[in-house]
Protein backbone atom coordinates (compact mmCIF):
# COMPACT_ATOMS: atom_id res chain seq x y z
CA UNK A 1 0.00 0.00 0.00
CA UNK A 2 1.46 3.53 -0.73
CA UNK A 3 2.53 5.68 2.07
CA UNK A 4 0.87 9.17 1.48
CA UNK A 5 1.84 10.47 4.65
CA UNK A 6 2.98 14.14 4.72
CA UNK A 7 4.88 16.35 6.42
CA UNK A 8 4.50 20.25 6.51
CA UNK A 9 6.64 23.26 7.59
CA UNK A 10 4.71 26.11 8.39
CA UNK A 11 6.84 29.17 6.57
CA UNK A 12 6.00 32.94 7.36
CA UNK A 13 7.78 35.82 6.44
CA UNK A 14 8.65 38.73 8.44
CA UNK A 15 9.18 41.84 7.70
CA UNK A 16 8.20 45.19 10.58
CA UNK A 17 5.38 42.98 11.43
CA UNK A 18 5.29 43.28 15.58
CA UNK A 19 1.46 44.35 15.45
CA UNK A 20 0.56 40.68 14.19
CA UNK A 21 2.86 38.17 14.21
CA UNK A 22 1.83 37.24 17.80
CA UNK A 23 -1.43 36.43 16.53
CA UNK A 24 -0.17 34.47 13.26
CA UNK A 25 1.92 32.07 15.26
CA UNK A 26 -0.54 31.56 17.80
CA UNK A 27 -2.65 30.39 15.06
CA UNK A 28 -0.07 28.31 13.62
CA UNK A 29 0.59 26.56 17.25
CA UNK A 30 -3.14 26.39 17.61
CA UNK A 31 -4.36 23.63 14.69
CA UNK A 32 -6.09 20.88 15.07
CA UNK A 33 -2.97 18.71 13.13
CA UNK A 34 -0.29 20.62 13.94
CA UNK A 35 2.83 21.58 11.77
CA UNK A 36 5.57 19.41 11.91
CA UNK A 37 7.80 22.50 11.49
CA UNK A 38 7.65 26.00 11.87
CA UNK A 39 9.44 28.36 10.59
CA UNK A 40 9.86 32.54 10.62
CA UNK A 41 11.97 34.37 8.00
CA UNK A 42 13.09 37.68 9.32
CA UNK A 43 13.57 39.75 6.54
CA UNK A 44 15.71 42.55 7.69
CA UNK A 45 13.12 43.89 10.33
CA UNK A 46 13.71 47.20 12.22
CA UNK A 47 10.56 46.67 14.56
CA UNK A 48 10.43 44.43 17.56
CA UNK A 49 8.75 41.39 15.75
CA UNK A 50 12.02 39.09 15.37
CA UNK A 51 12.05 39.59 19.56
CA UNK A 52 8.97 38.21 19.83
CA UNK A 53 9.58 35.54 17.68
CA UNK A 54 12.63 34.41 19.66
CA UNK A 55 10.61 35.27 23.13
CA UNK A 56 8.00 32.96 21.90
CA UNK A 57 10.70 30.03 20.56
CA UNK A 58 11.67 29.84 24.05
CA UNK A 59 8.45 28.05 24.61
CA UNK A 60 7.47 26.64 21.37
CA UNK A 61 9.18 25.13 18.53
CA UNK A 62 9.97 27.57 16.24
CA UNK A 63 12.96 28.44 13.98
CA UNK A 64 13.95 31.77 13.18
CA UNK A 65 15.68 32.71 9.84
CA UNK A 66 17.57 36.12 9.64
CA UNK A 67 18.58 37.60 6.11
CA UNK A 68 18.69 40.90 4.60
CA UNK A 69 15.94 42.34 2.93
CA UNK A 70 14.81 41.21 -0.11
CA UNK A 71 10.84 40.42 -0.03
CA UNK A 72 8.86 37.94 0.80
CA UNK A 73 9.78 35.77 -2.15
CA UNK A 74 13.30 35.46 -1.31
CA UNK A 75 11.95 35.22 2.19
CA UNK A 76 9.54 32.26 1.10
CA UNK A 77 12.47 31.03 -1.12
CA UNK A 78 15.01 30.41 1.80
CA UNK A 79 12.49 28.60 3.97
CA UNK A 80 11.71 26.32 1.13
CA UNK A 81 15.34 25.47 0.97
CA UNK A 82 15.80 25.26 4.43
CA UNK A 83 12.88 22.59 5.41
CA UNK A 84 12.89 19.06 5.49
CA UNK A 85 9.27 19.14 5.04
CA UNK A 86 7.49 17.41 1.95
CA UNK A 87 5.21 20.17 1.84
CA UNK A 88 4.80 24.36 3.10
CA UNK A 89 2.21 25.79 4.23
CA UNK A 90 2.35 29.75 3.95
CA UNK A 91 1.06 32.30 6.22
CA UNK A 92 1.49 35.78 5.85
CA UNK A 93 2.50 37.98 9.31
CA UNK A 94 -0.75 39.94 9.28
CA UNK A 95 -2.57 37.03 8.34
CA UNK A 96 -3.99 34.33 10.95
CA UNK A 97 -5.35 30.58 10.00
CA UNK A 98 -8.21 28.98 11.47
CA UNK A 99 -7.89 25.95 13.39
CA UNK A 100 -8.55 23.45 11.10
CA UNK A 101 -6.47 24.56 8.58
CA UNK A 102 -3.69 22.15 7.87
CA UNK A 103 -6.34 19.38 8.65
CA UNK A 104 -8.78 20.36 5.80
CA UNK A 105 -6.04 21.39 3.41
CA UNK A 106 -3.22 17.80 3.88
CA UNK A 107 -6.88 15.64 3.28
CA UNK A 108 -6.35 15.73 -0.74
CA UNK A 109 -2.90 14.66 -0.15
CA UNK A 110 -3.68 11.72 1.99
CA UNK A 111 -5.72 10.67 0.28
CA UNK A 112 -4.12 10.54 -2.43
CA UNK A 113 -6.67 10.52 -5.37
CA UNK A 114 -5.32 13.06 -7.57
CA UNK A 115 -2.44 12.70 -10.27
CA UNK A 116 0.58 14.78 -9.51
CA UNK A 117 -1.52 16.90 -6.80
CA UNK A 118 1.03 19.89 -6.04
CA UNK A 119 -1.00 22.69 -4.37
CA UNK A 120 -4.50 22.61 -2.44
CA UNK A 121 -6.30 25.97 -1.61
CA UNK A 122 -9.02 27.26 0.54
CA UNK A 123 -11.28 30.04 0.78
CA UNK A 124 -10.64 33.25 2.71
CA UNK A 125 -12.55 35.27 5.33
CA UNK A 126 -11.79 38.96 4.89
CA UNK A 127 -11.37 40.67 8.23
CA UNK A 128 -9.97 44.38 9.20
CA UNK A 129 -6.98 45.62 11.07
CA UNK A 130 -8.79 44.56 14.44
CA UNK A 131 -9.85 41.71 13.37
CA UNK A 132 -12.89 42.10 13.08
CA UNK A 133 -15.04 39.97 10.45
CA UNK A 134 -15.78 41.78 7.01
CA UNK A 135 -16.53 39.08 4.62
CA UNK A 136 -17.18 35.38 4.59
CA UNK A 137 -15.97 33.49 2.04
CA UNK A 138 -14.54 36.54 -0.49
CA UNK A 139 -13.25 34.23 -3.17
CA UNK A 140 -16.61 33.59 -3.79
CA UNK A 141 -17.42 37.22 -4.20
CA UNK A 142 -14.53 37.70 -6.58
CA UNK A 143 -15.00 37.86 -10.65
CA UNK A 144 -11.62 35.50 -11.03
CA UNK A 145 -13.35 31.54 -10.98
CA UNK A 146 -12.29 28.92 -9.11
CA UNK A 147 -11.08 26.67 -9.36
CA UNK A 148 -9.06 27.71 -12.57
CA UNK A 149 -9.61 25.20 -15.26
CA UNK A 150 -7.72 27.10 -18.12
CA UNK A 151 -4.70 29.07 -18.92
CA UNK A 152 -7.08 31.93 -19.98
CA UNK A 153 -9.19 31.75 -16.39
CA UNK A 154 -5.30 32.09 -14.89
CA UNK A 155 -4.41 34.68 -16.88
CA UNK A 156 -7.41 36.58 -17.72
CA UNK A 157 -7.70 37.63 -13.89
CA UNK A 158 -5.59 37.97 -10.92
CA UNK A 159 -5.13 34.14 -9.40
CA UNK A 160 -6.39 35.15 -5.81
CA UNK A 161 -5.03 31.61 -4.82
CA UNK A 162 -3.45 33.19 -1.84
CA UNK A 163 -0.13 31.48 -0.12
CA UNK A 164 -1.64 32.12 3.41
CA UNK A 165 -4.59 28.96 2.39
CA UNK A 166 -2.58 27.13 0.27
CA UNK A 167 -0.76 24.22 1.19
CA UNK A 168 2.01 22.77 -1.44
CA UNK A 169 4.23 20.00 -2.19
CA UNK A 170 8.22 21.53 -1.90
CA UNK A 171 9.39 19.49 -5.17
CA UNK A 172 6.52 20.65 -7.27
CA UNK A 173 7.77 24.60 -6.52
CA UNK A 174 11.28 23.76 -6.74
CA UNK A 175 10.62 22.00 -10.30
CA UNK A 176 8.29 24.89 -11.18
CA UNK A 177 11.59 27.51 -10.27
CA UNK A 178 10.41 29.10 -6.78
CA UNK A 179 9.16 32.35 -6.31
CA UNK A 180 10.41 35.00 -8.72
CA UNK A 181 12.92 37.38 -6.21
CA UNK A 182 12.48 40.23 -8.83
CA UNK A 183 8.90 40.30 -7.73
CA UNK A 184 7.04 41.92 -4.72
CA UNK A 185 3.84 41.69 -5.69
CA UNK A 186 2.44 39.35 -8.42
CA UNK A 187 4.95 36.46 -6.95
CA UNK A 188 2.41 34.43 -5.84
CA UNK A 189 0.26 34.28 -9.74
CA UNK A 190 3.86 33.94 -11.27
CA UNK A 191 4.43 30.36 -9.35
CA UNK A 192 0.74 29.70 -9.27
CA UNK A 193 0.69 30.09 -13.73
CA UNK A 194 3.97 28.19 -13.97
CA UNK A 195 2.91 25.46 -11.83
CA UNK A 196 -0.46 24.93 -14.26
CA UNK A 197 1.39 25.58 -17.31
CA UNK A 198 3.46 23.02 -16.24
CA UNK A 199 0.75 20.11 -15.87
CA UNK A 200 0.69 20.32 -11.95
CA UNK A 201 -2.35 19.57 -10.48
CA UNK A 202 -4.12 21.88 -7.75
CA UNK A 203 -7.28 21.08 -5.76
CA UNK A 204 -9.98 24.21 -4.49
CA UNK A 205 -11.78 23.93 -1.42
CA UNK A 206 -14.65 26.06 -1.01
CA UNK A 207 -14.49 26.50 2.89
CA UNK A 208 -12.02 29.16 4.93
CA UNK A 209 -9.14 28.12 6.20
CA UNK A 210 -7.56 31.57 6.75
CA UNK A 211 -8.36 35.47 8.00
CA UNK A 212 -7.24 37.48 5.74
CA UNK A 213 -6.23 40.65 6.83
CA UNK A 214 -7.71 43.77 4.72
CA UNK A 215 -6.32 47.52 6.47
CA UNK A 216 -4.66 50.74 5.15
CA UNK A 217 -1.12 50.31 4.31
CA UNK A 218 -1.75 46.41 3.52
CA UNK A 219 -2.05 46.39 0.07
CA UNK A 220 -0.90 50.12 -0.52
CA UNK A 221 0.45 51.32 -3.86
CA UNK A 222 4.12 51.74 -3.78
CA UNK A 223 6.67 52.33 -7.06
CA UNK A 224 8.38 48.72 -5.62
CA UNK A 225 4.67 47.17 -6.51
CA UNK A 226 4.42 48.72 -9.88
CA UNK A 227 7.34 47.96 -11.09
CA UNK A 228 6.62 44.59 -10.17
CA UNK A 229 3.72 44.39 -12.10
CA UNK A 230 5.10 45.16 -15.42
CA UNK A 231 8.15 42.47 -14.42
CA UNK A 232 4.60 40.22 -14.09
CA UNK A 233 3.61 41.24 -17.18
CA UNK A 234 6.77 40.94 -19.47
CA UNK A 235 7.09 37.66 -18.10
CA UNK A 236 3.56 36.48 -18.97
CA UNK A 237 3.76 37.77 -22.54
CA UNK A 238 6.91 36.09 -23.27
CA UNK A 239 5.56 33.17 -21.76
CA UNK A 240 2.51 33.19 -24.01
CA UNK A 241 3.03 34.71 -27.13
CA UNK A 242 0.21 34.97 -29.58
CA UNK A 243 -0.09 32.11 -31.96
CA UNK A 244 -2.26 33.44 -35.14
CA UNK A 245 -1.01 29.48 -37.07
CA UNK A 246 -3.42 27.87 -34.08
CA UNK A 247 -6.02 30.95 -33.00
CA UNK A 248 -4.63 31.28 -29.79
CA UNK A 249 -4.36 35.02 -28.57
CA UNK A 250 -3.70 34.28 -24.92
CA UNK A 251 -1.75 37.95 -24.11
CA UNK A 252 -4.29 39.74 -26.95
CA UNK A 253 -7.49 38.23 -25.38
CA UNK A 254 -6.14 37.59 -21.47
CA UNK A 255 -2.79 39.15 -20.61
CA UNK A 256 -3.00 42.56 -22.15
CA UNK A 257 -6.79 43.96 -21.03
CA UNK A 258 -6.48 42.75 -17.54
CA UNK A 259 -3.15 44.78 -16.78
CA UNK A 260 -4.95 47.58 -18.75
CA UNK A 261 -7.76 47.31 -16.72
CA UNK A 262 -5.62 47.63 -13.50
CA UNK A 263 -3.39 50.05 -15.28
CA UNK A 264 -6.45 52.16 -15.85
CA UNK A 265 -7.44 52.14 -12.19
CA UNK A 266 -4.29 53.10 -10.90
CA UNK A 267 -4.52 55.48 -13.17
CA UNK A 268 -7.86 57.12 -12.29
CA UNK A 269 -6.69 57.04 -8.90
CA UNK A 270 -3.56 58.95 -9.48
CA UNK A 271 -5.15 61.66 -11.14
CA UNK A 272 -7.64 62.46 -9.09
CA UNK A 273 -5.28 62.63 -6.18
CA UNK A 274 -2.95 64.84 -8.52
CA UNK A 275 -0.19 62.19 -7.29
CA UNK A 276 2.71 63.41 -10.33
CA UNK A 277 5.34 61.00 -9.96
CA UNK A 278 2.22 57.69 -9.96
CA UNK A 279 0.61 59.49 -12.98
CA UNK A 280 3.61 59.49 -15.18
CA UNK A 281 4.79 55.82 -14.16
CA UNK A 282 1.23 54.66 -14.65
CA UNK A 283 0.75 56.08 -17.84
CA UNK A 284 4.81 54.70 -19.57
CA UNK A 285 3.21 51.72 -17.44
CA UNK A 286 0.17 51.98 -20.32
CA UNK A 287 2.71 52.46 -22.99
CA UNK A 288 4.05 48.91 -22.53
CA UNK A 289 0.90 47.32 -22.58
CA UNK A 290 -0.53 48.73 -25.77
CA UNK A 291 1.61 46.74 -28.08
CA UNK A 292 -0.03 43.49 -26.77
CA UNK A 293 -3.60 44.58 -27.75
CA UNK A 294 -5.59 43.84 -30.48
CA UNK A 295 -5.00 46.23 -33.34
CA UNK A 296 -8.57 47.81 -33.05
CA UNK A 297 -7.32 48.23 -29.41
CA UNK A 298 -4.39 49.86 -30.55
CA UNK A 299 -5.86 52.04 -33.44
CA UNK A 300 -8.24 53.58 -30.38
CA UNK A 301 -5.13 53.99 -28.12
CA UNK A 302 -3.47 56.03 -31.19
CA UNK A 303 -6.72 58.68 -31.37
CA UNK A 304 -6.56 59.49 -27.61
CA UNK A 305 -2.68 59.47 -27.11
CA UNK A 306 -2.28 62.99 -27.93
CA UNK A 307 -5.52 64.19 -25.60
CA UNK A 308 -3.94 62.06 -22.61
CA UNK A 309 -0.35 63.95 -23.63
CA UNK A 310 -1.86 67.66 -23.64
CA UNK A 311 -3.71 67.11 -20.57
CA UNK A 312 -2.05 64.88 -18.64
CA UNK A 313 -0.66 67.27 -16.09
CA UNK A 314 -2.88 70.42 -16.17
CA UNK A 315 -5.86 71.83 -14.61
CA UNK A 316 -8.40 69.72 -17.18
CA UNK A 317 -6.95 66.47 -16.65
CA UNK A 318 -10.15 64.74 -16.57
CA UNK A 319 -10.26 64.69 -20.08
CA UNK A 320 -7.61 62.67 -20.03
CA UNK A 321 -9.20 60.36 -17.95
CA UNK A 322 -12.62 60.20 -19.94
CA UNK A 323 -10.05 59.55 -22.76
CA UNK A 324 -8.54 56.41 -20.93
CA UNK A 325 -12.01 55.17 -19.38
CA UNK A 326 -13.14 55.25 -22.97
CA UNK A 327 -10.59 52.90 -24.46
CA UNK A 328 -10.50 50.79 -21.07
CA UNK A 329 -14.46 50.46 -21.13
CA UNK A 330 -14.26 49.34 -24.49
CA UNK A 331 -11.45 47.08 -24.26
CA UNK A 332 -12.93 45.09 -21.41
CA UNK A 333 -16.22 45.18 -23.13
CA UNK A 334 -15.15 43.07 -25.85
CA UNK A 335 -12.89 40.78 -23.72
CA UNK A 336 -16.45 40.07 -22.22
CA UNK A 337 -17.90 39.15 -25.11
CA UNK A 338 -15.14 37.38 -26.26
CA UNK A 339 -15.59 35.37 -22.88
CA UNK A 340 -19.07 34.97 -23.66
CA UNK A 341 -18.57 33.81 -26.68
CA UNK A 342 -16.15 31.08 -25.19
CA UNK A 343 -18.75 30.18 -22.88
CA UNK A 344 -21.08 29.74 -25.27
CA UNK A 345 -19.02 27.41 -27.51
CA UNK A 346 -18.19 25.22 -24.82
CA UNK A 347 -21.35 24.70 -23.52
CA UNK A 348 -22.75 23.90 -27.18
CA UNK A 349 -19.37 21.07 -27.53
CA UNK A 350 -20.74 19.86 -24.19
CA UNK A 351 -24.27 19.29 -25.36
CA UNK A 352 -23.15 17.97 -28.75
CA UNK A 353 -21.27 15.27 -26.93
CA UNK A 354 -23.54 14.43 -24.47
CA UNK A 355 -25.12 11.03 -25.01
CA UNK A 356 -28.18 11.24 -27.20
CA UNK A 357 -31.47 10.29 -24.69
CA UNK A 358 -33.02 7.15 -24.64
CA UNK A 359 -36.44 7.42 -25.98
CA UNK A 360 -38.74 4.88 -24.15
Amino acid sequence: MRNNAITVSAVIPLYNGAPFIREALESVLGQTEPADEIIVVDDGSTDDGPAIVEEMALHHPITLLRKANGGQSSARNLAIRHTTCSHVAFLDQDDAWYEEHLEILKRPFTQGHTRRLSFVYGNLDLIDRKGRLFMQGCLSQIVSPQPKRSLGDCLRHDMFILPGATLASKQAMIDAGLFDERLSGYEDDDLFVRMFALGMRSIYLNVAVTRWRIYSGSTSYSPRMARSRMIYFGKLVEMFPDDPLIGLFLSRDAIAPRFLGLLTSEFMVASRSGDTERLLRTWGDIQQVIPAMSPKAQRRMRRVHPIVDATLLTPVRSLSRRAMRHVARDVLREQRELEDMHKWTGDKLKALLAPAAVTP
